[in-house]
Order: structure tokens, then sequence, then C-alpha cells
């Protein structure tokens, strides 16, 4: 249904809704599917109106492109509800070669509809679908977006892009760029292309014009190329660098080819160079996250995400932006310590070690609570804010993929096949919220951190747990387009989690521990030490069970397979006798007859509660008989 006018009217789809499932029951079965489907991806619906909302006019967008960026993985409910809500920008959806889609099932009426607004928008219906070159990406469309809700951002669509100057093949190019009003890229080798051209046809031309360079060289090619004849629109903020001075500005007119006497050759825009007499500092007016961006080897940069930001240091007659504040963490308190049953005094010391390199792996024997501990740690360092906080649990299959990025298969519309797509992994979906709030502190939690394979799982990501203000390419991201320098934000904050009984320990190779700080916790130190007592305490019960842990740990020697307190730290184990027996025969034994196996050891007698309970000269539980296994 959609609404027109203040009437609610039954959209084409609806008709043929209506001509599938005549019957009240089907319907209404179809109906209920439908809406538990939008309830449950509620969220993406919404980004995906926002992002039909940001497709600039004169441009469209695939709607599975829409869908993957959006999180929705239903194409046809995704279509079916632009039809209902008709957001702004709705028309703009199309199918993948730029015709109405299918699954919208529109009517003569519809279409005619659809055609006008595409072109009001300079989007001509030729053969049934619009101009291919006027497609948009969807990372574009994630950029976008960014520049229109991202921290400080007003709504506008503009993009901001940096186009090296300096370094480039003959010479230092930006003294002339700001005499003269405008910037390049040198193209000595490439045919003259028309403006708006698809990145398919930009690359099939770099192929064949640039047939002796590397494959890497011509991928480059291709992404910058298409991105200063397409991408980059008029009223564009551009910027460049000469050494610390950075220079901002706006396009002013299209792509021009420009042959010079010598045989030197370009591809050049017009500028409005808005600051040639007060350049910018890169060490002191930048932010760090955006100069860390000219480090790369790009010679075009999408700085999309920092627009508004740039616009207004350009410029100034405009007030400077708002700086954008430090993450703070805060100061551990009593109430925390008292709820992890620790010290406060340990407690701060690993914020303290998080404030100066904000990656923390806690490790320790199993049963020491270090994933308990973790967890509300991570809530109380976001501020008690569930979205702040992402947990993960490394596994041996688990991969780079898994975890950042990588293409993964997405049933097709019709239900008959799939396609790959390129989706975000939960750290990537973590990063894109932590830039959005620079100020507040986002944690994500690896459980099980050294089951993984780390080289495999983190790849390059390394570098940048130790260079948070360095910017690198992605294995796929950077693949896709120009300007994917990639940054991790310095209000992420990663705590792991590490069992020592598990032997994959050795995994752990010297460039992860260099990375992060290492916190034990240990059954025989503090504080996995006093938890049990205190835990029994508060509950006003009977240290037994401590006394009893404490002497099982002094009975194993192997200093990894101690057993942690955590074990007996749940009030059903203490309503009775039986039930912390059963605790002790079913989960605690069976760990160290694993430890023993094939070594002669009896465990039964030699950890055993009655064992146990003689040496420390405690009485006899019902059911059990001195020197013999709990039953």
């Amino acid at each position: 249904m959609t609404k027109s006018g203040g009437i609610w009217y039954i959209t084409p789809l609806g008709q043929d809704a209506l001509a599938r499932y005549p019957d009240p029951i089907s319907f209404h079965r179809k109906k209920d599917i439908g809406y538990r489907y939008w309830d449950k991806h509620k969220a993406g619906f919404k980004t995906a109106g926002q992002l039909a909302e940001t497709v600039p006019k004169g441009n469209w967008v695939a709607a599975d492109d829409l869908a993957a960026e959006a999180g929705v993985d239903d194409v046809f409910r995704l279509i079916g509800w632009l039809q209902g809500t008709r957001p702004e920008g709705w028309h703009r959806v199309l199918d993948p070669g730029g015709a109405i889609p299918d699954e919208a099932h529109a009517d003569d009426h519809l279409r005619e509809l659809w055609r006008s607004l595409l072109g009001q928008d300079g989007l001509p219906v030729v053969a049934g679908a619009v101009p291919a070159e006027r497609r948009i990406s969807g990372a574009d469309l994630r950029r976008l977006l960014a520049g229109k809700t991202g921290p400080g951002g007003s709504g506008s669509s503009r993009s901001a892009w940096f186009v090296r100057g300096s370094n480039v093949p003959g010479g230092n190019l930006v003294p002339d760029w700001l005499a003269e009003g405008y910037c390049s890229l040198p193209a000595a080798r490439l045919r003259e292309l028309p403006p708006g051209m698809s990145q398919e046809a930009v690359r099939a031309a770099v192929d064949e014009d640039y047939e002796n360079a590397s494959y890497g060289e011509r991928s480059k090619k291709t992404a910058e190329f298409h991105a200063f004849l397409s991408r980059m629109r008029e009223n564009d903020l551009v910027l460049t660098e000469d050494g610390d001075r950075v220079y901002l500005g706006h396009l002013t007119g299209g792509p021009a080819f420009q042959a010079e006497a010598d045989g030197y050759a370009d591809l050049r825009r017009t500028v409005t160079w808005l600051n040639a007499e007060s350049p910018l500092s890169r060490a002191d007016d930048l932010r760090a996250e955006i100069s860390a961006k000219f480090a790369t080897q790009h010679d075009v940069l999408n700085l999309t995400e920092f627009a508004e930001e740039l616009e207004r240091l350009g410029r100034p007659e405009l007030p400077r932006p708002p700086a954008v504040r430090k993450m703070t963490l805060p100061d551990a308190d009593d109430e925390l310590a008292r709820t992890l049953l620790v010290d406060r005094d340990w407690l701060q010391e690993c914020v303290e070690l998080l404030r100066d390199r904000p990656q923390l792996v806690f490790y320790g024997p199993p049963g020491t609570g270090k994933t308990y501990l973790a967890q509300e740690l991570a809530h109380f360092l976001a501020g008690g804010r569930p979205e702040n906080v992402k947990l993960v649990q490394f596994h041996p299959a688990y991969s780079y993929e898994d975890f950042f990025e990588g293409f993964r298969p997405v049933q097709t519309p019709d239900g008959q096949g799939v396609t790959f797509k390129p989706l975000p992994g939960p750290l990537l979906r973590l990063v894109d919220a932590a830039r959005q709030q620079p100020e507040e502190p986002y944690v994500l939690i690896i459980d099980e951190i050294n089951r993984g394979n780390l080289a495999k799982i983190f790849g390059e990501l390394y570098f940048l747990l130790e260079y948070r203000r360095r910017a690198i390419d992605l294995l796929y991201s950077s693949a896709e387009g120009t300007g994917q320098a990639f940054t991790l934000p310095e209000n992420l904050i990663i705590l792991g989690t590490m069992n020592t009984a598990d032997r994959s320990i050795a995994l752990v190779d010297a460039a992860m521990r260099r990375r992060f700080a290492f916190v034990e916790l240990h059954p025989e130190e503090t504080p996995a030490r006093e938890m049990l007592g205190r835990w029994l305490g508060e509950r006003n019960l009977p240290d037994e069970a401590a006394r009893l842990l404490a002497e099982l740990n002094a009975r194993i020697d192997d200093r990894d397979f101690k057993i942690g307190p955590s074990y007996l730290m749940r009030e059903a184990v203490h309503r009775d006798g039986r039930g912390f027996e059963r605790v002790w025969r079913t989960q605690i034994l069976p760990l160290l007859e694993e430890h023993h196996y094939g070594d002669g050891v009896d465990v039964s007698q030699r950890y055993g509660l009655p064992a146990l309970r003689q040496a420390l000269k405690l009485g006899q539980q019902p059911g059990e008989a001195a020197g013999e296994p709990a039953s």
C-alpha cells in the first residue's frame, strides 16, 4: 500500500499479491511472514531509505547494491517496501541493468510515473534502461551516507577528494594548479574518454592503452581515471598538499584532456581554490585520521566522510568545525570492583593499560572468569551502552573474511541461485559505528583469541593494531575503487580472552604479543585467588569450598591446568552437598582425567572430594566414603 493526499492506494505489487493469494488464509499467512521479516530487519530498511534519499539527482543505484549496503538480504521485499513507503529517491533504485525492477510488478501507470521522475532527474529511459555510466556503486553509497550523517554533517551530498599534485611525473604541479585554477592526473597514454564513463569502460581503455603496465598499476589507474571522469562532480571539494601545506577548493567544471607541446598530456578539471594564500597546516590543522590517508600510494582519495569538516577549514569566513572530542576511558570504581570481586587497584591497572595501548588479553586456566570479566569491563568502559560492545569467538575455521570483510554468497531474488557480494564482518561494522561517535569508546571482545589462526584472521590489520594513526590498503575494499585507505579508529578497544590450558596458545606469535597487553588470571594469584572466598562471604556461606579448591590446586603440578573458581560460583552448587559433589564429579574431574590421560594417575583417588576432605580434616558428606570416588 502507499499513501497519497491522505488516501491509501494499493500498489501494483499489492495487486499482484491479491492475484497470487486470493483466499484470506494464504494471503494473511504471507502477510504475516512479510511483517515478521520487516520487524526483524527494521534497522536495515531504515538504512535503505536513508541511502535511497542520498543518491544524487542524475544518478541511480542497483537494488542489490542498496540491499547489500543496508544489510537486507531479500531484494524482493526491499523493492516492495520502497513501493509502499516511497522515500525521496525511490525511483532511482533500479535493476542492475538500469531498468525498472521486475520485482515491482509495475503497471502502465507506475511505469509512466517512474519514467517521468527519471527524466526529470536527467536520466532518460532509452531501450528500457537509463544510462549505465550514471550508476553509482555500493561503496559510493556508503561514503555518501557517511558524508550526510557523519559527525558534523549538514545533510549535503557533496563529496571531497584528495588529488596528489606533488611527487608526480612532471614534478611538483601544485604551484601551477594554484596559479591557473585546476587539478590534473597524468594521462599521456590514455585515449580521450568522455565524462561519465562506467568503470568497466574505463578499465577496457586502460587495459589496452597501458598494456605494458603491471596488473596492479592498471587497476590503480582504472580507479583513478574513473573517479576523475565520473565520480567527481562540480562543486565537490578537492584538496591537495605541498609539503606541510594543504590547499582546498571547489571543482567548477567537467574533465577535459590537455595536450602539451612537449608531448606531455594530462586530464584536467578546473578548480576555484579557496585558500591559495593561506594554506592549512597538515600537522596542526588536520586530524591525524585525515592526514594519515595522504601517506597511501593513491593519487586520488575519497575523503567524503570528512567533507563538512574540510569545507569549514578551507573557508575562513565559516566557523571552524567543533573540535572532535577525544575518547576518554573512565576510571574503575568501587561498584565495578565489588561486582567483579576484585580489587579496584587491579581493575584500574587494566584501564591504564588500555589508555596506553587499546588492546588487552586476559589469559589463564579454565574457570578464572576471563570472559565474564571482559564483558563486564567492556560494558563499563562503553558507559553501559550495549550497542557499543560486540563479542566474537575465534575458532580454527575463522578467517579474515568472517572477521573483517569478504565476498559471501547471497541468494538471488528469485531464490533459484546465489551471487557473491562483499559483506562487512563484525570488526568492520563496529569500526563504522565507532567513526560516527569518535568520543565514545567501542569495545570488541574476542573470546578464545588463541584458537584462531591470528595471522590469517588479522591480515594487514596487524599493522593498524600498533599504528592507529596510519592508513593501509585493504584486501577487498581497496580493490573496488579509489580512496579506500583504511585507518583503525582510536576509540576502538579490543579485549581478548585466552585459555592457557589449550595448547594452541603456541600459535600466538611475537607480533601479536607485542601489540597486546597480557593480564593473567590465575587461581593462585590475585585477583582470581580471592574471588571464591569473597563470593562465599557475600552469601554467608562457609569457606569450605574455597579451602577444597585451594587443596585441589596444590595437588596439580602443571600450572596451566589448575582449576579456576568460577565452577563453584553458582547458587545451585551450594544448595546442598549433592550439587557441590555433582559439579566436582562432572566438570572438574573430567578436566583432570584428560590432563592425566595415559600417565597412570588415579584421578579420583588423588583429586576426589573424599581424599581432599580427609587431608583438610573436614567431615564427609552423605554418600561419600573416605578414599573412594564420590558418586
